[in-house]
């Protein structure tokens, strides 16, 4: 009698936070209700760093005091809430506080990027927000928890997008330059991708992302177009500045210019984040594990020209998004250390360039060779730089 095998296929699940940025189109009562949340955020958020602060002192002063928490303040802000504050969502007070109790423990944690002790917030701040746990998408529309004896609410539009599905967390909502935005994590499943048995390594460079299938341009010719018109808003408006003083700012034409000024930024942010975000994507679905460098930006950052190159090729941000897809889709992301020689070590005979034969970003001012040029003085190969970086990381695997 023929045996019948089966053959199961587990399909791994993995619950994971996606998160939607879409513009906001509140209409005039909305508006005054989503600037009134912003205000009341704020008033919260220094209500209760002040009510921390008076907490601690006396914790200082008398060890039998109890330790200030979020818990305890949070009850004191409660307790001593005045009337119109009734009219507002409760959530904004509770998120607030919570967002302060986790600044406090950012704040006795040095190794946390942007340390520092947690400050009061200012209303003259660009950007003004806050944040709520009962939001809902209803109908392709953003409805926001109505507060008690409230009558006019109404849902706020949103900008159009293709996936805005899964279970709504915490939304923040801010206001910036007079418009109004949203972050929307929505809780989804997503599968593991297939193996390929393929492997790639990158090699990140100002203005270039170089892997084992290519080279991915980050600063395409319509970015660096923007970049030009970012220059000469920004002389204008200095220039503005000089010659009128602290009234420039509220003339017709600065407003103009400035709105200009932010609307190329906003394009800038647009344009990079999809390079990074398709290239990433890309690298996921092709490959199984992936050697990226362990990059100490800051310490690249050696004078203002070469630090505006690192900002605008993103590597903090491309090593962000490619460690939370490859944790999504079951990839192995793999780091080389700060001190392995990508780039100085020949990838044919494992030579390591020491002294006066290192490649600079201009060369080798010795044996007079381009930046891009790798010539190896021990087996003769001669390769090219970026190449050669790649290949060198890809060894690791």
């Amino acid at each position: 009698m023929r045996s019948e095998k089966t053959t199961l296929i587990w399909v791994v699940m993995m619950l994971v936070i996606r998160t939607q940025k879409v513009r906001l189109y509140p209409n005039r009562h909305m508006k005054k209700v989503l600037d009134s949340l912003c205000d009341y955020r704020r008033y919260c958020w220094n209500e209760g760093l002040a009510t921390w602060n008076d907490m601690y002192d006396l914790y200082t002063l008398d060890s039998s005091s109890p330790r200030p928490s979020a818990y305890s303040v949070r009850n004191e802000l409660v307790a001593n809430k005045a009337d119109w504050q009734y009219a507002l969502s409760a959530r904004t007070l509770q998120l607030a506080v919570t967002d302060l109790g986790q600044a406090w423990q950012n704040f006795f944690d040095k190794s946390q990027p942007d340390w520092g002790k947690p400050a009061f917030k200012s209303k003259k701040a660009a950007r003004q927000g806050f944040k709520t746990d009962r939001a809902k998408i209803v109908a392709g529309k953003l409805r926001l928890d109505k507060p008690h004896d409230i009558k006019d609410w109404y849902d706020i539009r949103i900008s159009k997008h293709s996936d805005l599905s899964g279970v709504l967390k915490v939304v923040s909502i801010y206001r910036e330059n007079g418009k109004y935005w949203a972050s929307l994590p929505f809780e989804v499943e997503l599968d593991n991708k297939p193996q390929t048995g393929d492997n790639s390594a990158v090699d990140v460079n100002v203005g270039h992302l170089n892997y084992t299938a290519g080279v991915v341009n980050t600063l395409p010719k319509r970015l660096r177009k923007l970049y030009q018109r970012i220059k000469f808003y920004q002389k204008q408006l200095a220039h503005k500045r000089v010659v009128n003083g602290k009234k420039a700012t509220k003339g017709s034409r600065y407003v103009a210019m400035r709105a200009k000024l932010q609307r190329d930024y906003r394009k800038v942010v647009k344009i990079q984040h999809d390079i990074m975000q398709k290239f990433t994507t890309k690298l996921v679905n092709n490959y199984d594990k992936i050697v990226i460098e362990d990059l100490s930006v800051k310490a690249m950052q050696m004078s203002h020209v070469a630090s505006k190159g690192l900002q605008r090729s993103m590597f903090g941000y491309f090593r962000q998004i490619l460690t939370y897809k490859c944790d999504w889709y079951g990839k192995e992301l793999i780091l080389a250390d700060q001190g392995y020689p990508s780039t100085q070590r020949c990838s044919k005979c494992g030579h390591i360039k020491v002294g006066d034969d290192k490649i600079t970003l201009q060369g080798n001012e010795r044996h007079r060779t381009k930046h891009n040029e790798y010539v190896c003085y021990s087996c003769g190969a001669v390769l090219n730089r970026d190449e050669n970086a790649v290949a060198n990381l890809l060894a690791l695997i």
